[in-house]
């Protein structure tokens, strides 16, 4: 711990998605059991607040609204401003982005650590940036970062807080969809951020109906704002009556929510490091070859996780911009899921 008089503050900086910032989450942990008594603030974009409001090892929470508030110069210069008042001694960049270098760098932090990508050359601190090779886990990239300035992680679990008005929201959405303590409940998230992500929304619909057939389990469909069409697609089809958890409903309520269930079927996507997090298993479907998009980096971490993910045979995998037709993702069938799922759930 620094000899300074004034409490040591730090900044750690993930500005991009929701299981990116969950898998981070390890990484600020780690901060803290290194400086117990420092003020650390985590960085973040609005939407992915509820991922970090309220964590334990955390002082502040700064919301980095690069879309909407601090998406021009003036606005910008003037956010850096406001960080440069605060006097942070150092800046953890999990992630490289222009903007997340040059951020630290005019905020006058006088020591900058991350990969050296996209501006790196700002940073005091630099790694190789090998993430794209996807030899490790992007939790094991975020806490190689800390390694050069001393800080040595201890565990690698992921937090996400579940606040108690989460869980009454959650409580009421089901009292009315008349989900009792002792059902079943399989959550479905069929939604994700590229097309190389999603498996056919039709066979969510057949999976969850199997389900509900075999064991009676109630299925609910989760999806944010994006994913309304794709929830459509889900139950376009269904025999049995799905229940939809609206877009409306907070990150904190889908945690809620997930903590209730005794599975997530989903697509590579932040709702399957909000499941490992609140202690879910998860089955999650992977269609892209490419190492740095693979299950090796991205794949949930938990005990009894499952990740469904099938080698075609291409010998370069062009993500969203495959010619052809994903084929991997529809190598994946309704019966691996199904199988998966009988096992995760056992004797019910």
């Amino acid at each position: 711990m620094p000899e300074n008089k004034r409490k040591y503050r730090i900044l750690i900086i993930r500005t991009d998605r929701i299981g990116d910032v969950l898998l981070s989450t390890p990484a600020i942990k780690a901060v803290r059991d290194a400086y117990p008594n420092a003020h650390i603030a985590v960085m973040v974009r609005p939407y992915v607040e509820d991922v970090v409001d309220g964590n334990p090892y955390l002082d502040e929470v700064i919301l980095y609204d690069k879309d909407n508030k601090q998406k021009g110069i003036f606005s910008t210069m003037a956010f850096i401003a406001g960080l440069r008042r605060k006097r942070f001694d150092l800046a953890i960049v999990l992630h490289p982005t222009v903007r997340s270098n040059v951020i630290p760098f005019l905020a006058g932090i006088p020591e900058r650590v991350g990969y050296d990508r996209k501006w790196g050359f700002l940073l005091t601190k630099r790694l190789k940036d090998t993430k794209h090779h996807g030899e490790k886990h992007e939790i094991d990239y975020s806490l190689d970062v800390l390694r050069p300035v001393g800080i040595t992680p201890k565990d690698r679990a992921l937090y996400m807080p579940v606040k108690p008005e989460y869980e009454r929201v959650i409580e009421r959405f089901m009292d009315l969809a008349d989900i009792g303590s002792k059902d079943i409940i399989v959550a479905i998230s069929p939604g994700a951020s590229c097309p190389s992500k999603r498996w056919p929304a039709y066979r969510f619909g057949r999976v969850a109906d199997e389900l509900a057939g075999r064991r009676g389990v109630k299925a609910v469909i989760i999806g944010g704002p994006s994913d309304k069409k794709t929830v459509d697609e889900v139950k376009t089809g269904m025999l049995h009556s799905p229940i939809v958890l609206s877009e409306e409903h907070s990150l904190g309520e889908v945690a809620a929510l997930l903590k209730r269930c005794k599975l997530l079927i989903s697509n590579d996507s932040g709702p399957v490091h909000i499941a490992v997090a609140v202690g879910t298993p998860v089955i999650s479907i992977f269609g892209r070859l490419d190492p740095g998009l693979s299950p090796q980096r991205w794949g949930p971490v938990g005990p009894r996780d499952i990740v469904i993910h099938k080698d075609i045979g291409c010998e370069e995998c062009l993500a969203h911009n495959c010619k052809l037709g994903f084929k991997c993702l529809e190598a994946v069938t309704v019966e691996d899921v199904l199988s998966a799922a009988e096992g995760l759930l056992g004797g019910g």
